[in-house]
């Protein structure tokens, strides 16, 4: 094995530094990207414009681990390898207008939609809405629903209360409030699982879960958790439940729940953290398959960010590699990224780090098996891939 630049015969790092970082105190560095996906360099504030060396693993390591990054140097690769996007687009009439982008949900058969004058279906029926406010009011009305369309929620993002209603009967089967404390930081948490069942923020450190219609509590217990709730999104199985809040001072911390564990054994629900993000929450997050999950937007603090996606493997957290480019809404399907992009619903392989598709003109709201759809200015626009 040859000897590195290091001065070590070992395994070459995935990254150069500068000489500085090879020292016993190495300085703070600069991720300097090298033009290739999202792959850098490591150099101090001095060397960013120097030669850099190739040093060993050990060594790559120990700069990163006994200095701090201070931000990012040059432009990482976005790569486009479009091809046509397989699938069907159909455009149809609809007179019911959504009161805001999140208030629009695909369930089986069709869709549920917020309007100013309460729940509606697509196929034709009404309900009142005991939980709405102004369109131009802050917080801001959302929608969440089961798949199967039979409980619907209605909830103040940045607010702090949020009723669920059975379609069936019309009736409000549970009440939900998290209180005042710094709940405009965050969309309500609340998400629908598989079993007639709905996890939500009871307090701003607190999730629990009920089961319906009964409104039954099934985690009863202290809350424990020094953790700011903030969007849930499960896995397609309902196995595991991804949060996006934060802590103080502020940090970002997307939080993966085991909410099989949590069922089971009781007490606080165990949880993987998958990565701290400075003053950087409230960012797109999906599943891609049932056990990996994407975060938009790709660092350590919200000042020096790229836009991109990092994926991290679940259980365990580990840490995948990211790729430049995405930026909007997201969904996972058949283990690719569909955004609603600038100029349009854009397909992101995460294998290949790169966008393979475009539908032009077309950025969807809502998603469900594949099928994608918006709803505005008295037009149901729909794309649903092969």
């Amino acid at each position: 094995m040859r000897l590195l630049e290091c001065g070590h015969a070992a395994v070459a790092g995935s990254s150069r530094v500068c000489e500085h970082l090879l020292v016993e105190e190495p300085p703070d560095f600069y991720r300097v990207l090298t033009g290739s996906g999202m792959r850098y360099d490591l150099a101090c504030v001095e060397c960013v414009e120097k030669p850099l060396l190739t040093a060993c693993e050990g060594c790559v390591e120990r700069a990163v681990d006994e200095s701090c990054t201070v931000g990012w140097k040059g432009t990482p690769e976005v790569r486009h390898e479009d091809r046509p996007v397989a699938g069907t687009r159909r455009s149809e009439p609809c007179d019911v207008q959504p009161l805001n982008d999140r208030c629009l949900v695909l369930v089986e058969g069709g869709w549920l939609a917020v309007t100013a004058y309460g729940l509606a279906g697509s196929d034709g029926a009404r309900w009142d809405v005991p939980l709405l406010l102004p369109a131009t009011g802050r917080p801001s009305p959302a929608l969440h629903a089961s798949a199967d369309g039979r409980y619907a929620a209605v909830v103040h993002d940045r607010g702090r209360k949020a009723v669920v209603l059975d379609t069936r009967s019309g009736d409000v089967v549970l009440r939900l409030d998290r209180g005042t404390y710094h709940v405009e930081q965050t969309p309500y948490p609340l998400a629908f699982l598989p079993g007639d069942r709905v996890v939500a923020a009871t307090a701003w450190h607190r999730l629990d879960v009920f089961a319906l219609p009964s409104g039954e509590l099934l985690t009863e217990r202290e809350p424990a958790l020094d953790y700011f709730q903030g969007r849930l999104v499960p896995s397609p199985s309902g196995r595991w439940l991804v949060a996006d809040g934060w802590v103080w001072h502020p940090v970002g911390i997307p939080r993966v729940f085991d909410v099989d564990a949590w069922l089971r054994d009781g007490g606080d629900p165990p949880y993987q953290d998958l990565a701290d993000r400075y003053y950087a929450w409230n960012q797109p997050i999906t599943w891609v398959t049932p056990h990996v999950v994407a975060v938009q937007r790709i660092g350590e603090d919200d000042e020096e960010m790229i836009d991109g996606v990092e994926l991290y493997a679940v259980p365990g957290g580990r840490r995948m590699e990211p790729f430049a480019g995405p930026v909007g809404t997201m969904w996972g399907h058949g283990g690719l990224l569909y955004v609603a992009g600038a100029d349009g619903m854009e397909v992101w392989d995460p294998d290949r780090g790169a966008r393979i598709g475009l539908v032009p003109g077309f950025r969807p709201t809502a998603h469900r098996g594949g099928t994608f759809v918006s709803l505005n200015d008295g037009v149901l626009d729909s794309f649903s891939v092969d």
